[in-house]
């Protein structure tokens, strides 16, 4: 099977443009395509697996990888998905970002012997002249257009700021530009950015004619992937500092049994025919499958070493309930403690096993958090200061376990 068939049969490939013609540039390894990051935060998440996971599996095929790196764009930050606006980083904060992004990408992508190419937009898109670009560029977008796209429909329930508004003329120019000076003819982006890249694939042909070559294929994101990466308390980063192999290997284990084999079909590397027979498990088997998916994806980030550990600390507590070694922890600071103690839901709050006090009350109220294998059966129960220096495990259902301390 060539890559572009595996690639649907994974079941990757949500809208295409020029299908014949991408399908023989991938399948001959002669496309030259994109995908770019936002730098938001100072690590990638769960969000970004898949859009790595292909820029891998094309790179295999023969294909070269564009890594492009949102430094101009992450300037106004992407409305799509939105119901405000985002926070505005610091030049500093962005480039910061953007150095913790490559380090992590090196992980996933080959960039030795021109095998591959990492830039970043800021490079072009700060040195634009504002009357310059919308007389080149703004002149061939339509507002009207652009208001009916999918990425803007959120945002304009609360207000859409003509900040907000050019995002879409720069990510277009982004794809002209890599056109004309790298070659790229095609670019790669998650279903949300389906009107964005349009809006590149439309610039290119208007500017250097209809026969400029250039199109464009949407990813079939994993939306409980993307839910849980977004930059809030709880995220699954693929920073080990962030979330550890242990917390990553578990959020994986934890998936529903809805999602698992479409997961591993998106996700793992495994071979269709391994992954096809298992599409028959049911019951007990698709326990089998989570761990399989939980280790198969913690290897890709961590190694296999971590992988292995992860999974034999994961058999250690949920089988026998005895090695906390590897558990997610907290350290907590002795000012939070009022009069040497604190509230069990700030606890869970500040470990971030709930995210607010309210989901925190909700869960104790249906008899789901235990102290130390003791249920909790108020929400007026207290932590000592005594008891945080020996550590307490607090856990919430049947598969979230976490410690927490003061040294």
């Amino acid at each position: 099977m060539k890559i572009y068939e595996e690639l649907q049969a994974r079941g990757l490939i949500a809208q295409v443009t020029d299908e014949k013609e991408i399908r023989e540039l991938v399948n001959n390894g002669k496309a030259t395509f994109y995908i770019g990051f936002d730098p938001t935060a100072d690590s990638l998440h769960v969000g970004h697996f898949m859009a790595l996971c292909l820029m891998k599996r094309l790179q295999m095929a023969g294909n070269k990888p564009v890594v492009l790196l949102g430094g101009g764009t992450g300037m106004i930050g992407d409305p799509s998905g939105r119901t405000d606006m985002r926070t505005m980083m610091t030049p500093e904060i962005i480039q910061h970002n953007i150095e913790c992004f490559k380090k992590q990408m090196a992980r996933f992508i080959d960039f030795g012997e021109d095998k591959a190419i990492m830039v970043n937009n800021a490079d072009w898109l700060l040195e634009l002249n504002y009357i310059e670009m919308l007389r080149e560029v703004g002149v061939h977008f339509s507002v009207n257009n652009m208001l009916r796209a999918e990425c803007y429909k959120q945002r304009l329930e609360k207000g859409l700021s003509f900040f907000e508004l050019n995002y879409m003329i720069m990510q277009s120019y982004d794809f002209y530009y890599l056109f004309k000076n790298y070659g790229c003819n095609m670019q790669f982006g998650g279903d949300d950015q389906w009107s964005n890249m349009l809006g590149g694939t439309e610039l290119i042909r208007r500017k250097l004619g209809k026969d400029a070559y250039a199109m464009t294929i949407t990813l079939l994101l994993n939306s409980e992937g993307n839910k849980m990466g977004k930059t809030a308390k709880g995220a699954v980063w693929l920073d080990a500092d962030k979330t550890s192999p242990f917390e990553f290997y578990q959020y994986w284990r934890n998936v529903n049994d809805a999602d698992v084999l479409k997961c591993i079909r998106m996700l793992t590397f495994l071979p269709l025919e391994q992954i096809n027979e298992m599409d028959k498990w049911e019951g007990s088997q698709l326990n089998d499958a989570k761990e399989i998916l939980a280790f198969e994806l913690t290897k890709l980030i961590h190694g296999e070493e971590e992988a292995k550990n992860a999974q034999n600390a994961s058999h250690a507590l949920f089988v026998s309930g005895t090695d906390d070694s590897n558990m997610p922890s907290t350290e907590i600071k002795e000012e939070l403690l009022v009069d040497g103690v604190i509230n069990v839901l700030d606890l869970m709050v500040e470990c971030g096993i709930t995210k607010s006090k309210s989901e925190a009350r909700r869960v104790v109220q249906q008899g789901g958090v235990l102290i130390d294998d003791v249920k909790v059966d108020s929400i007026d129960q207290n932590i000592t200061k005594e008891q945080l220096k020996t550590g307490v495990k607090i856990r919430k259902g049947k598969k979230t376990y976490h410690k927490a301390f003061i040294n």
